[in-house]
């Protein structure tokens, strides 16, 4: 009798587990999407500054970098 339970318990749990699996898959890769718009959002913005040439090298490395930092921070508040 307990064997069947626990056998019966496991078979139920399996599916909710896969699911489980599925969904935190999504969020890893929603979250990767979100760094990799970062980056490409990031490079531009510092070749725009360039463009521009209203800011020096260094504000325009910052702006990229702050940039960058919102993407993380976006990602890592998608992913948990």
């Amino acid at each position: 009798m307990k064997t069947q339970l626990f056998v019966l318990t496991i078979v139920l749990l399996i599916p909710a587990l896969a699911v489980q699996a599925t969904s935190r898959s999504d969020d890893r890769q929603s979250a990767r999407n979100i760094r990799q718009d970062a980056r490409t959002q990031g490079r531009q913005t510092k070749q725009d500054c360039f463009i521009a040439n209203n800011k020096s090298n260094s504000e325009c490395r910052q702006d990229k970098r702050e940039n960058r930092r919102d993407g993380r921070r976006r990602a890592y508040n998608v992913k948990w």
